[in-house]
């Protein structure tokens, strides 16, 4: 076989499917950048922060209505195992979304101090939930704590989100400073042409 039926060598193809896979690894870090910095990105967070937030208010809610016998112990128990089964789905969908915001933003992610502290709840929440599932009462607490940070995630989206609808007004001010200034100096020379006139 002449080298015109398999024009390729097998290092040209491997060269090809090297480039191939860097721009299609780029591609997708470009796509989950701007998802996860988009409206949609941000208000999906507070969803699932908004969410996870109830669960937790929800199974306090039961322990203390099951302590006080107003809910059969055998009942509270199923109730809050399946509270349980969320908080960690939660905790691994939380740490999906740092993965993610690890991977498109890289090093740069730790330049902010409030997302440091947000990964280490985070990376906190999760291995408790999944370490130390059942074996201490005390570290529940714990857990409920660091859920509870969660709320400042919330605040943090919704500044965000604000931020982000902030850009275009910034924008469009500046736009009318620059048309406004550019009105004054045509009137100035309006009337320095009227003076001379008269």
């Amino acid at each position: 076989m002449t080298n015109e039926q398999h024009p390729l060598l097998p290092s040209d193809r491997l060269a090809q499917a090297e480039h191939f896979t860097a721009h299609t690894a780029a591609s997708a870090r470009r796509q989950t950048k701007r998802y996860l910095t988009s409206k949609t990105g941000h208000y999906s967070v507070l969803a699932l922060v908004s969410v996870d937030i109830s669960a937790i208010f929800a199974d306090l809610i039961l322990q203390l209505l099951t302590c006080e016998g107003r809910i059969p112990l055998k009942d509270g128990e199923k109730a809050s195992d399946v509270l349980g089964i969320l908080s960690l789905v939660f905790s691994c969908l939380f740490m999906v979304e740092l993965l993610a915001s690890l991977w498109s933003f890289g090093p740069a992610y730790f330049k902010s101090k409030f997302h440091c502290l947000d990964a280490t709840v985070i990376l906190a929440g999760f291995i408790l939930d999944v370490v130390l599932k059942g074996m201490l009462e005390e570290i529940g607490s714990i857990v409920v704590v660091l859920r509870l940070w969660r709320v400042f995630k919330i605040i943090e989206e919704l500044s965000a989100g604000a931020e982000e609808q902030m850009e275009p007004l910034q924008e469009q001010i500046e736009d009318l400073e620059k048309e406004n200034h550019g009105l004054r100096e045509q009137v100035t020379q309006l009337r320095m042409l009227q003076s001379q006139m008269a």
